[in-house]
C-alpha cells in the first residue's frame, strides 16, 4: 500500500513533523513555500494532504492543480486563507484546530482589557521617557463592571468564565447559545441591542462572515455607553474601523484595544495614533505552548483521516472518530448503494430526500451516511462532481428538502436504512441493510420485500404480476445471448405490482432494454450500473 504524502507550506513544529513520520506518512516539510505561488502549484499535484498556517492562500486555482488531495488541515482556528466553497466542491475535508490556542486567545483578551482599564502602554512609554504624570492616567475598575461578549463559543466562554472571576457582570450575545449553557457560564444571554447599550467593555468572539461583518459599525457605535471600551482579539473586518476612529476622536469610545485589523499585516492604518488605542500584530495565538498545540492537533488530525478515515474539527464535513470509522465503513456503502440505486431509478426533478434510520445503526454518528447517500443520488443528476463533502450543500442550494428520521427498533433487522427520493411524480423508496459478513443487502424496493446484493451490470423491471411474464422475459434474454447470474422477484399483492431485478454478465444493450420494454406485462424497464 502507498504511503499517504503530506506537504507542510508553512513553519510548523519539528515535533508535528515527526508525528506524520511516525504515524508512516511521507512527509515533505518547506516552511516557505506557502510564499511561492507557483512552485506550490507545480509541488501540490503529487500530494494527499496540505498542512498549513497563515502564509499558505489556498485558493481555487491552486486547487485546480491539487488532483490528488484529500484534507487541507490549518494549524489555528481561522480558514480565511482557504478557499472553503472550493474545497467542498472538489471533496476535499478541510480541519482546522479551535482548541489547541483557545486559553492562549482568551487570555491576550483578557490582558488587553486590563491594559486598556489602565492605560498601561501609554503610562508605560511616559514613565520611559522621564515623565511622571501619575494624575493623567486615571483608570478604571473592572470589578463590578459590566462586559459584553459578542460570540460566546469556546474561546468567548472562556473570556467570560474569567471575568466572572474578575467580579464582572458578564452578558452575552450568541445565537447559538442556550440558556442552559448560559447559566452554567454564569453569563446572562441578551440579544445584541441590548448588550450594545449596557457593556461598560466589549470584547468580540465571532467569526468573521457576511452576517458579522461589522457588526460594530457607525450605527451600533452610536447606541453604545458613552465610555465604552472595546477588545478585539477575533477578526479584523467585525468593527468599521472608520467609525471606530470618529468615536474615538470623539471620546465617545473612552478606548480600543485591537489585535486584529481589516487588512493585515496592518503596518498602515488610519487608526494607528488614535486617542486611547493599543494594538498588537495579531498576537492572539502567539505562544509556544499555543503554537506547538495547534501544530500537534492539526498532524494527530490529518493523519487519522488519510490512515483511518476519522475527521475531527472539519469546518465543511460531520465529524467522525477513529473508533466510529470502521464500524460506519459498511453502512456508508450501503448508503452510497442505495443512493446510486434510487438515483438511477429517479428521472424528474428530485425535491427531496428522506433517509430513516433504524435500530442499531440509528445510534451511531448518522451525518455521514445522510452525506453518502444524498452524494450518489445526485451524482446521477448533476455529474461527477458531486461528493460526500459537497452533497448536503449542494442539495440545499437547489431546493432539494434532506430530512433524516432515527427509530430504535428496526423490525426483522438488526439494522434497517429507508431512503426515499421524491420527485415531482412520484416517491422511490429502497430500503437495506448490512449482514454479519459486513456485506450490504437490499431487503426493500417499493415497499416490496426483496433480498439481492448489487453485482456491476444489473436490469430493473416493473410489471404487472399476470402469468406469462417470467416465460416471455427468460426467452428475450436467451434468444439475446444474456446471461443471468441472479433473478430477484417481489410484488406487492397477488395480480398488482410485481419488481424483477435481473443482475447479468454483461451490459444490457439497447436492442435487448427495446425488446424487454415492449413485453405486454412490462411497465416500465432501467438499465443500472453499480
Amino acid at each position: 500500500m502507498t504511503k499517504p504524502r503530506v506537504l507542510i507550506s508553512d513553519e510548523l513544529s519539528p515535533a508535528a513533523v515527526q508525528i506524520f513520520r511516525d504515524r508512516g506518512i511521507d512527509v515533505t516539510f518547506e516552511p516557505n513555500l506557502g510564499k511561492d505561488k507557483d512552485k506550490l502549484a507545480r509541488m501540490i499535484g503529487d500530494y494527499d494532504g496540505l498542512a498549513i498556517r497563515s502564509a499558505t492562500k489556498v485558493t481555487d486555482k491552486l486547487l485546480a492543480e491539487a488532483k490528488n488531495l484529500k484534507v487541507i488541515g490549518r494549524a489555528g482556528i481561522g480558514v480565511d486563507n482557504v478557499d472553503i466553497k472550493a474545497s467542498t466542491a472538489r471533496g476535499i475535508i478541510v480541519m482546522n484546530t479551535p482548541f489547541g490556542n483557545s486559553i492562549t486567545t482568551a487570555e491576550h483578551a483578557i490582558a488587553m482589557m486590563m491594559a486598556l482599564a489602565r492605560q498601561i502602554p501609554e503610562a508605560d512609554r511616559s514613565t520611559q521617557a522621564g515623565k511622571w504624570e501619575k494624575s493623567r492616567f486615571l483608570g478604571v475598575e473592572l470589578f463590578s463592571k459590566t462586559l459584553g461578549v459578542i460570540g460566546c463559543g469556546n474561546i468567548g466562554a472562556i473570556v467570560a468564565d474569567r471575568a466572572v472571576g474578575l467580579k464582572m457582570k458578564v452578558i452575552a450575545f450568541d445565537p447559538f447559545l442556550s440558556d442552559e449553557r448560559a447559566v452554567a457560564l454564569g453569563v446572562e444571554k441578551v440579544e445584541l441591542a441590548d448588550l450594545i447599550k449596557r457593556a461598560d467593555f466589549i470584547t468580540l468572539h465571532t467569526p468573521l462572515t457576511e452576517k458579522t461583518r461589522n457588526i460594530l459599525s457607525r450605527e451600533t457605535l452610536a447606541q453604545t455607553k458613552p465610555g465604552v471600551r472595546i477588545i478585539n482579539c477575533a477578526r479584523g473586518g467585525l468593527i468599521d474601523e472608520a467609525a471606530l476612529l470618529e468615536s474615538l476622536k470623539s471620546g465617545h469610545v473612552a478606548g480600543a484595544a485591537l489585535d486584529v485589523f481589516e487588512v493585515e499585516p496592518a503596518k498602515e492604518n488610519a487608526l494607528f495614533g488614535a486617542p486611547n488605542l493599543i494594538s498588537t500584530p495579531h498576537l492572539g495565538a502567539a505562544t509556544g505552548e499555543a503554537q506547538e498545540n495547534v501544530a500537534l492537533q492539526v498532524a494527530e488530525q490529518m493523519s487519522d483521516y488519510l490512515l483511518r478515515g476519522a475527521i475531527s474539527n472539519a469546518v465543511n464535513f460531520p465529524s467522525i472518530t477513529a473508533e466510529e470509522a470502521p464500524r460506519l465503513r459498511p453502512f456508508i456503502k450501503l448508503a452510497e448503494q442505495l443512493g446510486a440505486f434510487a438515483g438511477q431509478l429517479t428521472d424528474t426533478h428530485i425535491k427531496g430526500i428522506k433517509i430513516e434510520y433504524s435500530g442499531a445503526v440509528a445510534s451511531l454518528n448518522v451525518k455521514p451516511l445522510t452525506a453518502a447517500a444524498v452524494a450518489t443520488v445526485l451524482k446521477y443528476h448533476m455529474g461527477e462532481g458531486v461528493n460526500m463533502v459537497s452533497a448536503v450543500s449542494l442539495a440545499e442550494e437547489r431546493g432539494v428538502r434532506i430530512e433524516t428520521t432515527t427509530f430504535k427498533q428496526a423490525g426483522a433487522y438488526e439494522s434497517y436504512i429507508k431512503l426515499t427520493v421524491q420527485s415531482d411524480k412520484y416517491d422511490r423508496a429502497v430500503g437495506g441493510t448490512v449482514f454479519a459478513d459486513g456485506r450490504p443487502r437490499f431487503i426493500q424496493v417499493r415497499d416490496i420485500n426483496m433480498e439481492f446484493e448489487l453485482t456491476p451490470h444489473m436490469l430493473f423491471v416493473r410489471n404487472a404480476d399476470k402469468p406469462g411474464f417470467i416465460g416471455r422475459f427468460g426467452a428475450v434474454m436467451g434468444e439475446a445471448g444474456v446471461n443471468i447470474a441472479t433473478l430477484n422477484l417481489g410484488r406487492d399483492k397477488p395480480g398488482g405490482d410485481a419488481i424483477c431485478l435481473v443482475a447479468v454478465d454483461e451490459p444490457i444493450s439497447d436492442a435487448v432494454l427495446a425488446e424487454v420494454k415492449a413485453l405486454p406485462q412490462v411497465i416500465r424497464a432501467n438499465r443500472l450500473k453499480f
